[in-house]
């Protein structure tokens, strides 16, 4: 009886990526002003402080 062969499997080498690229993602600026569902969020506790009885 004769031993059984081995399989050998080459895998492609996968390209890196870019660690430039995951900092400068991370650093995106954002908008400075509040969002519109802040801006309801705070339009709605502000009427409701004015109306009496709530």
């Amino acid at each position: 009886m004769t031993a059984p062969r081995k399989i050998k499997i080459k895998l492609k080498a996968i390209k890196p990526r870019n660690p430039l690229v995951v900092t400068a993602a991370l650093r995106k600026a954002g908008s400075h002003r509040k969002s519109e569902k802040a801006r309801r969020v705070a339009d709605n506790t502000a009427l409701k402080k004015q109306v009496p009885g709530t």
